[in-house]
């Protein structure tokens, strides 16, 4: 899962207690972080796309995203991020070959 995330003022701080709180959720369910980085310069991309993070994580399947996001644990910690973002792409992903 690609994901694309703007922060509001102050928002970081919030993003990274809702990420703190999933370190141990989402290996129990067989998910883990590939990639999380601040984004940069941005070299090519369409008007209004500068993007304050990008975060690749690798589910075992769609259906365990979609529990996920059904879980009362994990909702618990949702408003984290729901306070955090003004904007946020998630786009499914399937690897090549």
């Amino acid at each position: 899962m690609l994901n694309l995330l703007k922060y509001r003022d102050g928002g970081e701080a919030s993003y990274r207690a809702y990420s703190a709180a999933l370190a141990d959720y989402l290996p129990r369910i067989g998910a883990e972080v590939l990639y999380v980085g601040d984004c940069s310069s941005v070299l090519v991309a369409p008007t209004g796309w500068d993007w304050d993070t990008l975060l690749v994580v690798r589910y075992p399947s769609r259906a365990t995203f979609s529990a996920m996001v059904a879980d009362p644990e994990y909702q618990k910690v949702t408003h984290l991020r729901s306070e955090a973002l003004t904007e946020a792409v998630l786009a499914a992903t399937v690897p090549w070959g």
